[in-house]
This record gives structure tokens, sequence and C-alpha cells, in this order.
């Protein structure tokens, strides 16, 4: 497989990918470094990626994963840290634009984020949120169900408060 079409790939690729990561870590240096990872990843195994019916779903896949890892490691670290201090960390700086449907999406189970930052902000379709998470497609409407219905009730709740 030539380079010019791990290339192409990448740059047509990898801002989306950056996009689905932050919404899943809202870490922007996180998300970099997942992509980054991801395409690492890729590049050791272009064979397999450039037979893939879509080589950017394969690389979302890893990205999920990626971020996944990155999650429960450091919910173990942040336990392992809450034991040897009285008090949690502060949490980090939303960024600037739309706080308040950041932090409605922060707010939601991992479960709901998941599929809402893969179907809304990554712009994958149902069926695909579903094999990236290995879940049926059911499941994935119905977790899209539950997340819009909580986030519609936080923003409405922030709106009433404002």
């Amino acid at each position: 497989m030539s380079e010019q079409w791990f290339a192409e790939l990448y740059d047509r690729c990898y801002e989306r990918l950056v996009l689905a990561a932050y919404a899943l870590t809202n870490d922007l240096g996180a998300a970099e470094e997942i992509t980054q990872e991801a395409f690492a990843l890729a590049y050791s195994r272009v064979r397999r990626v450039s037979r893939a019916d879509s080589p950017e779903a394969w690389l979302r896949t890893v990205v999920v994963n990626l971020a996944r890892r990155r999650f429960r490691r450091k919910a173990t670290l942040d336990r392992i840290l809450l034991r040897q201090r009285s008090e949690p960390p502060p949490p980090p700086e939303p960024p600037v634009e739309h706080l308040d449907l950041h932090a409605a999406i922060r707010a939601l189970a991992p479960e709901h984020r998941m599929v809402v930052v893969l179907h809304y902000l990554a712009d994958m379709p149902v069926d695909e949120v579903a094999k990236v998470l290995g879940v049926p497609v059911g499941t994935v409407k119905s977790r899209l169900s539950r997340a819009r219905g909580a986030l519609a009730e936080r923003l409405r709740t922030e709106v009433d408060h404002a």
C-alpha cells in the first residue's frame, strides 16, 4: 500500500477523529494523542486497514477504544488518588463555546455520552455506532433517546434558572 494512500486517509479523517476523541475525553491534548495513536496503529497494520470496508470506521473504532481505555485508567488513578487526599481535584476548565451543551454532555452517563458523541458529533449512522460500540442497534437507539431526554431536561433547567 502506498504512503500516498495513507497520507490522504490522514488528511481526510484526522479532524473528525480528533473531534470524536475530544467529545469523549473533553481534553484536546488527549484527543490529539489518541488520534495520533490510532493512526500509528493503522500505519503498523496498513494492509488490514486498506482492505477494510471503511478505513475511517476502522480508525474511529480504535479511537473509541483508546478513549475508553484512557477513561478506565484515569478513573482507576482518580480512585487511588482520592484515597490519599481528602478533597477531590478541581474539574478541568470547560471550552468557551457552547458551555451549557458541553456541560450537559459531560454529565451524561458514559454509555449515553458515547452514543451522542459518535452519532451527533462524529456524524456516524446508528448502525455504525452499534458496530463500533459492539452493541445492538436497538440499544444505540434507546441510549440516544434517553440521552436526548436527559440533555433536553438539563438544558431546559439551565435556561429556566438563567
